[in-house]
């Protein structure tokens, strides 16, 4: 009886040769799984379910992980603002880490003997993939056909076409990522350090030419409503504002990132609902949170979102972290009001019955309703009274 083995399969080229090599050459079942992230439509992946039983898969598995990828890490970016580089919403990095674990869970399920990825020997994804593997599914053997072999695409090609494979072998001028939060986009431009995508580049065309505004609803952190419309869950909120966002040509950048293994790289992505959810969300906790709340959230999201782009998603600190994250957006809740622009937007203001910004306690740099003058003076005097101290005694000592 032939051994199993599951395939995080996504029908490109890479994946295609691991199906034929490790099933023909080494004799395994393989049993394919895609983890769609909100990147596919309902045809192209049946065209990919399709493609995988015509190489030869034993079994072929569609996961939707779109609703359990917010639910187990999409939420936990918006609670904390976390941008990787003050500029990166983490779309890959964060995408990899949950088809990771769907993958391993689906080899739990089967009881596979081993578990493959088609990932190179050159990015941060062959980290993420089998550290997860090692933890979740640690007595089932990782092969990695693509980077063990040090294969070129051209040795691939001629692999497939020796095995009589049709399949649509030209490669893209721009490699394209595409998921719930957020979209990468590589190419020519982004390989040296300097050099823009061009505007054909983007998968997402500018096509809105009037300004609108849009009003976001918050509730507990999350997104609830967009424009009044509410969703059952808030991936649905999130796809139908990149719908909306999408068309102006906002959250475009370049990044440019630490790997894991410790060489730097850029990277194209675009992230309108992304871009704006962050920076709408943050807008709204300015005003209903605390500075401490504040301050630790910004320090604890930091560590946060770089331990995760280092795959490192099942250390338990990182569920200590998202209860902290939680427990912060109790009150992170109203609408917040946000003005798009084509290649720009701006957040208007906030309505918030937590609003700590209230008139019934005074008006910043004007009147003050809850303090005197007097007690001004004297808490002046106290608040500064360790490093009046401080001073006084380092001037004796001069």
């Amino acid at each position: 009886m032939a051994k199993k083995i599951v395939l995080g399969f996504s029908g490109g080229l890479d994946t295609s040769y691991c199906v034929k090599y490790l099933g023909e050459d080494l004799g395994y079942d393989v049993h394919s799984i895609i983890v769609n992230t909100g990147g596919f439509s309902e045809e192209e992946l049946k065209q990919i379910e399709a493609h995988a039983y015509k190489l030869g898969v034993k079994t072929h598995t569609t996961i939707d992980a779109v609703k359990s990828y917010y639910d187990r890490i999409i939420r936990f970016l918006i609670y904390g603002n976390v941008l990787k580089n003050n500029t990166y919403p983490l779309s890959v990095s964060a995408e990899r880490l949950i088809q990771a674990l769907h993958i391993a869970e689906h080899a739990q399920k089967l009881n596979a003997d081993a578990v493959a990825h088609g990932s190179t020997g050159a990015g941060n994804d062959q980290v993420r993939f089998d550290m997860i593997f090692h933890i979740m599914i640690p007595n089932v053997e990782i092969l990695t056909p693509i980077r063990d072999l040090k294969l070129s695409r051209e040795a691939e090609i001629e692999y497939l076409t020796n095995k009589g494979v049709d399949m649509n072998f030209s490669k893209a001028m721009y490699s394209i990522n595409k998921g719930l939060w957020g979209t990468s986009v590589g190419g020519k431009e982004t390989l040296n350090s300097k050099g823009m995508l061009p505007e054909e580049a983007w998968p997402t065309q500018v096509t809105a030419k009037e300004d609108r505004e849009v009003k976001l609803t918050f509730e507990k952190g999350e997104l609830k409503a967009v424009d009044g419309k509410s969703f059952a869950h808030p991936a649905e909120a999130i796809q139908y504002l990149q719908s909306i966002a999408g068309a102006y040509g906002v959250g475009r950048d370049i990044h440019v990132g630490d790997t894991i293994i410790g060489i730097k790289g850029r990277v194209g992505f675009e992230a309108a609902a992304p871009m704006v959810i962050l920076k709408a969300h943050h807008a709204l906790e300015k005003h209903v949170l605390t500075k401490w709340q504040l301050n630790w959230k910004d320090q604890l999201a930091q560590f946060y979102g770089n331990w995760l782009h280092e795959g490192q998603i099942l250390d338990p600190v990182m569920r200590d972290i998202e209860a902290f994250l939680q427990n912060a957006q109790q009150n992170v809740t109203g609408d917040v009001f946000v003005h798009l622009q084509p290649y720009r937007f701006q957040v208007i203001g906030i309505e918030s019955k937590f609003d700590l910004m209230s008139s019934k306690f005074g008006k910043y740099g004007e009147m003050n309703n809850g303090w005197s003058g007097d007690d001004v003076r004297g808490f002046s005097k106290i608040f500064g009274n360790q490093t009046a101290i401080w001073n006084a005694v380092n001037e004796e000592n001069k």
